[in-house]
């Protein structure tokens, strides 16, 4: 996967472990810590082993169309990991690792996913939005929170992702300016997997980085790899930090690779080349992450066998609550739309309960 270069000197790329697992630069010491390498590295496994079998579920038939993050882990761990509790989210929809680290569960993953509304009704922080399928405009949203905030003097900061695909929409523009002018505690997170569904980055713009957008909107803005939880941590912690302090919005563009379909609903072979991810899955966020483990804190191949195990047992047991929730009865599509129904959906929502009497029938003129 080749680096893109900047075209100003003054959009810089920050890197501190490379795809071999070598260190390089000055990390900050906390992230050289084996606890904290490890907790990043476990966070990663249990993403990416939950994301198989998610993918696994929809294949046979038990889950809806669904967006994988393999290869992605780094950048929403690395995001999740630098996010307060007080901090707000607003995801797209391949977070799922800043969305476990949110207090999101696994179970309330896959209900969202199995087209159950009630996934996104999570125990995580009530503050955070659910996931955004619509593309950018979450970004409108989480601008709209960072007014809030800044209206109300909240020492708190908005982070909200988004892909690459999302850059090329006015919605993403749109929230760069706002953003800029009003100085808003705001971060946007860019994850440039190289894809829009099927749509590669070159023919999306002829941008030399997805970093430089925010230049016109007088917003700072920083490329990094999104394979290296290091780099992203630490841009989205400092990102986050001056948001907080009221110094205004950022701009992080962070590269990784897409080693999946867009969704399960998609076949990547039809258009990407097999050399070009082969090439990518050699840098992929755990293989590096998992290599300077061994070479430099002694991770024994029992300690990743007991790590394995641990997850497996998690992800058994979230899947089999999902696989157990009753499933939802047709008449809560309209629960939750209006205060009171119209009349015609009122009539739709008996005739779905097996009913076909209106309200009025009824005599509820209510």
């Amino acid at each position: 996967m080749p680096r893109l270069r900047a075209y100003d000197p003054d959009i810089d790329y920050l890197c501190y472990m490379d795809a071999q697992g070598q260190l390089q630069g000055c990390p900050p010491p906390e992230l050289l810590q084996r606890d904290w390498l490890l907790a990043a590295y476990r966070h990663m496994l249990l993403t990416r082993h939950f994301d198989q079998r998610a993918v696994e579920l929809q294949r046979t038939g038990r889950l809806g169309t669904y967006a994988s993050c393999l290869g992605q882990e780094a950048i929403a761990t690395g995001a999740g990991l630098a996010l307060q509790e007080a901090d707000l989210f607003a995801p797209y929809y391949r977070d799922q690792a800043t969305q476990l680290l949110r207090g999101v569960s696994m179970e309330e993953i896959l209900r969202y996913w199995g087209g159950d509304e009630s996934g996104n009704d999570f125990a995580g922080p009530r503050q955070d939005l659910p996931n955004c399928v619509p593309i950018a405009t979450q970004l409108l949203h989480a601008a709209g929170m960072a007014v809030a905030l800044k209206y109300r003097q909240q020492k708190q900061a908005v982070l909200s992702t988004c892909g690459d695909g999302a850059s090329s929409r006015g919605d993403f523009y749109e929230a760069l300016n706002i953003a800029g002018v009003w100085q808003l505690p705001l971060v946007i997170l860019i994850n440039n997997n190289q894809w829009a569904i099927s749509v590669p980055r070159r023919a999306q713009t002829q941008a030399r980085t997805l970093a430089q957008k925010a230049v016109a909107a007088g917003l700072p803005c920083l490329q990094v790899d999104g394979n290296d939880v290091l780099a992203v941590y630490a841009s989205v912690k400092q990102a986050l930090e001056r948001a907080r302090a009221g110094k205004g919005p950022a701009l992080i563009e962070a590269l990784s690779y897409r080693l999946c379909d867009h969704t399960t609903a998609d076949d990547m072979r039809r258009y990407s080349s097999a050399d070009e991810r082969a090439q990518a899955a050699t840098q992929e966020p755990l293989l590096r992450l998992h290599r300077h483990l061994q070479e430099q804190h002694q991770f024994s191949a029992a300690e990743q066998e007991q790590l394995l195990a641990s997850i497996a047992q998690r992800i058994d047991t979230a899947v089999e609550a999902y696989l157990n929730t009753p499933a939802a009865p047709i008449s809560r599509m309209f629960d939750h739309l209006y205060a009171q129904l119209p009349e015609e959906l009122y009539v739709q929502k008996e005739q779905a309960r097996g009913g076909r009497c209106s309200r009025r029938e009824e005599g509820d003129h209510g």
